[in-house]
């Protein structure tokens, strides 16, 4: 049971089992969180076969869901944009400011040092984080990778949870009916001939950006090429819902297959405190959101999931679902992880840096 074509097929067949047992038991974004979970689950229990599946999959997944974020860029929500971006640099320092208390008091309750605590705490940014922690001497790797892949699972799945429950108002079902009568209505005939300009442009882009090393490349570039095209009069369709399933099935797969629990299977410790972390983080989350409702007109949603500590392309997804500004969202998740990529990086590098060079004379 080693053959590749077996594994690839044996790991999908789990992601589609899972989104069908969420559809059934009417949870939130079942097509991403039903695979993620379930394949999770089968690789750490069913060791007759591994599961296998490669990152071109979970990539071909997020240009599809760059392509819709950028269908819904037009002149006038950049306009909205841009008088925002005085409120995404304040609320963006804002949170990073929260994660550094937070890596604080995570550090002083589990005894891990203060710089490795807050290299795992930095929200949204696993792939950055991770390549520094391997320049600068004492971090450890594994604990840095386990607090932002967990942080990362629970924001996927308690995020939907908190969206479309009476918190929010409790109209986040209805949002979800709206979402999918509306995937569901767009015609195949409106895809042809300008989907093919479209797949080239956004895979190409995409393949670009890995090439320059440039942050979620696979969301990033298909995003932009989209954009480009549509403020150039060359206008895209919205996809059938088969494509808009199908990649958070592959993006869903790939996610549970990167939690690796057993290697940290003697810091229980940490496991409870990394989720604390997280709960905190979510709740600092809210708290911004309530401030961004007071700033801008915005819902509550769109502000939450504009903020809330994981990844463009999952809160991408569930904005899609929820019926919030997919643009506004986008936008504060792409500034942040600009922020993040390009100053966040050197700043912490500076610091550690002080903070060994203080530490003999302190001793």
């Amino acid at each position: 049971m080693s053959s590749k074509p077996v594994r690839l097929v044996y790991t999908l067949v789990c992601g589609i089992i899972g989104a069908f047992i969420f559809k059934w038991i009417h949870m939130p974004i079942p097509w991403l969180l039903g695979p993620m979970i379930v394949t999770l689950v089968a690789s750490r229990s069913i060791k007759q076969v591994k599961p296998l599946w490669p990152p071109v999959l979970r990539n071909a997944g997020m240009i599809i869901i760059g392509y819709t974020v950028g269908l819904s860029f037009t002149l006038s929500t950049l306009q909205q944009i841009g008088r925002q971006l005085p409120s995404m640099i304040l609320l963006t320092v804002l949170l990073l400011v929260c994660s550094l208390l937070i890596a604080l008091l995570i550090s002083f309750l589990s005894g891990v040092p203060f710089p490795t605590v807050l290299m795992g705490s930095i929200p949204g940014g696993l792939t950055q984080m991770i390549p520094l922690a391997e320049e600068i001497k004492g971090i450890d790797i594994t604990v840095v990778t386990f607090l932002q892949v967990s942080r990362l699972m629970m924001i996927i799945f308690f995020v939907p949870l908190l969206v479309f429950s009476p918190l929010f108002g409790g109209t986040g079902a209805k949002a979800v009916e709206a979402a999918v009568s509306h995937a569901s209505s767009a015609s195949w005939e409106g895809l042809f001939p300008h989907i093919m300009v479209f797949a080239v442009v956004c895979t190409l882009l995409g393949i670009a950006g890995q090439r320059i090393k440039f942050p979620t490349a696979y969301l990033l570039g298909p995003m932009i090429g989209t954009v480009v095209l549509n403020l150039s009069g060359y206008s895209g369709h919205a996809l059938p819902s088969v494509f808009l399933n199908a990649s958070q099935l592959v993006i869903g797969i790939y996610v549970g297959m990167l939690l690796k629990p057993e290697q940290l299977g003697k810091k229980l410790r940490i496991i409870l405190l990394a989720a604390f972390s997280g709960v905190l983080l979510i709740l600092c989350s809210m708290g911004l959101s309530l401030l961004l409702t007071r700033l801008h007109a915005v819902t509550m949603v769109t502000a939450f999931l504009g903020l809330a500590p994981g990844g463009m392309d999952q809160m991408g997804i569930m904005a899609k679902e929820a019926g919030a500004d997919l643009s506004v969202v986008i936008c504060y998740q792409l500034f942040r992880t600009l922020f993040i990529f390009l100053a966040v990086p050197p700043l912490l590098k500076a610091i550690f840096k002080a903070m060994l060079r203080k530490q003999p004379s302190g001793t």
